[in-house]
């Protein structure tokens, strides 16, 4: 199910998260000046065990590189409990980006998202950190699902005052078939 390719010079393989990623993934991120700890790679690789989750790490030139993880049943949001498929915690490391990275896994994601549903869906952060990402989806053909803004796990009311941090997203889906 997982894309493995011979790593030669500049290409990327798409492989399994493994435990030894999480310490890897943590330095780095603080390196870069993120807010890391291993808490969030190590649930990740929980929900692998107990709730199907399919935890994606990209290689570049055989480094880590960037990791998202593929829920076939996504909870979250308002497609949660629908039965489709959620990408969650999509990151590549500074140092990597501009590489194609995050498209491959994407890709990867999505031909994997495709076995379980006709649709993907993703919640994405509106501050200008999640730019990039932001960009990344709307050419791969995410469109906003028309629930509005979401704070946490809740819509976040017309006219509410609310903060513009990690937790307010705006979900997006993606037909693929």
């Amino acid at each position: 199910m997982i894309f493995e390719e011979n790593a030669r010079a500049g290409e990327i393989v798409i492989r399994a998260m493994r435990e030894e990623d999480v310490e890897i993934f943590v330095r780095e991120e603080i390196a870069q000046g993120w807010d890391a700890s291993p808490e969030k790679l190590e649930t990740r690789l929980r929900d692998k065990k107990e709730k199907g989750a399919v935890p994606l790490v990209a290689e570049y030139c055989g480094e880590p590189a960037g990791y998202l993880t593929l829920y076939p049943d996504g909870k979250s949001g308002p497609l949660g409990g629908m039965g489709l498929p959620m990408i969650s915690d999509f990151n590549v490391l500074e140092k990597f980006r501009r590489k194609g990275i995050g498209s491959k896994l994407m890709d990867e994601a999505e031909k994997i998202a495709a076995e379980y549903a006709d649709r993907v869906y993703l919640g994405v952060g509106l501050m200008s950190s999640y730019g990039a990402a932001q960009r990344l989806y709307a050419k791969r053909g995410y469109i906003p699902d028309g629930s509005g803004v979401w704070y946490g796990n809740a819509p976040c009311p017309d006219y509410a005052e609310t903060v513009n941090d990690d937790e307010l997203n705006l979900y997006l889906c993606k037909r693929l078939r």
